[in-house]
């Protein structure tokens, strides 16, 4: 990919060897989005509405089928995927690693990510069925209720060759939740050590505060131990560092133990701490349709202008232009070349 450099201090050269820019390890799910007015149907099937209800596949398929007369969309979902997927889409050279099952859903995920990314290193299995998640926005206030079937997706026994291409990348990137049990969490500190020891940057996004809760006493020594770009939001920072007054002074406690700490401040912006230096930058308002995606959004604006050369007020700037484009639109993978070009052209005339 290419792009101008940034005038200020670049946070990485990437190696010119490197044949992905960024490689990612997450929890593949596929995303089944519709829009419609959902009070009737969740107080008859009894789901919460605007919350995130774990369900097996019977009655997740039982819901969908239901459903499915408004109009459903297919997507490849999970955290770590909407970044890297994005990132394709932004012209970065990108690749996903994560299991589906062998079935219907997993090959739309298959194909999701092959347009995105011009190819994927997803592992099949006939054990469970592909991860998903159905989310059901309504068209009144957009609230947003979930059902989630996690299936194939937290089974991963192998990174097989997946190994090889963390060797091949200038960065990996690695989503909090697969930090909440085994196989998942085994996979993400091998392709973490893989990284460290091939001299790969290591990108983690702590995912949501309830993962940073369960998963502290893992996280905390993976992120002394291996891991340079560390993304949260206020509410993480808390959770990360309970000790801390404020978000802000969370920051103060990760910045010396990383490269790189992000600090999401939502409608405030963000803050970069990069190696002593911090830098503050705002938003890019925009009129909200769907907010689910929208860090993925920005960890994939933010790491192309890690691995271009940008410096942190450019990258954090691009990375809220993505995540205004994210919050603008249904799903969470910004899939609008053009749009993703534009947001990449003015984030870097910014002086």
């Amino acid at each position: 990919m290419s792009s101008p450099l940034s005038a200020g201090t670049p946070m990485f050269r990437r190696a010119a060897d490197a044949r992905f820019d960024v490689v990612g390890l997450g929890n593949a799910l596929v995303d089944a989005l519709v829009r419609m007015e959902e009070h009737e149907l969740l107080a008859r099937v009894g789901i919460a509405r605007g919350h995130s209800t774990p369900v097996d596949h019977d009655r997740w398929q039982s819901i969908f089928h239901e459903i499915q007369v408004h109009g459903v969309s297919i997507r490849s979902g999970g955290s770590g995927a909407n970044s890297i997927a994005t990132l394709g889409y932004m012209g970065a050279r990108t690749l996903f690693c994560g299991q589906v099952g062998d079935d219907q859903l997993g090959r739309l995920y298959a194909q999701s990510m092959d347009e995105a990314c011009g190819g994927h290193a997803l592992a099949w299995t006939r054990a469970a069925n592909t991860g998903k998640c159905l989310s059901i926005i309504s068209t009144v206030d957009a609230e947003r209720t979930m059902l989630t079937d996690l299936g194939a997706a937290v089974g991963l026994q192998s990174l097989g060759t997946f190994d090889q291409r963390i060797r091949e990348s200038s960065v990996l990137h690695v989503e909090g939740y697969l930090l909440l049990g085994d196989p998942m969490r085994s996979r993400a500190a091998e392709a973490m050590a893989v990284a460290a020891q091939e001299q790969v940057i290591v990108s983690l996004d702590v995912s949501d505060p309830f993962v940073v809760t369960l998963t502290r006493d893992h996280m905390i020594p993976l992120i002394e131990e291996l891991v340079d770009v560390v993304f949260m939001n206020e509410e993480e920072a808390r959770m990360l560092v309970p000790t801390a007054t404020s978000p802000e002074a969370a920051l103060d406690w990760l910045a010396p133990r990383v490269n790189t700490a992000v600090l999401k401040l939502g409608g405030r912006g963000s803050i970069v701490a990069h190696k002593g230096q911090r830098v503050a930058v705002g938003v890019h308002p925009v009129q909200a349709v769907d907010t689910t995606g929208a860090g993925d959004c920005y960890a994939a604006g933010f790491l192309y202008g890690y691995v271009n050369g940008w410096d942190a007020a450019r990258s954090a700037d691009l990375a809220a232009r993505v995540a205004a484009l994210a919050v603008s639109q249904v799903g969470a993978v910004v899939q609008d070349r053009a749009k993703l070009a534009e947001a990449v052209r003015l984030a870097a005339a910014v002086g």
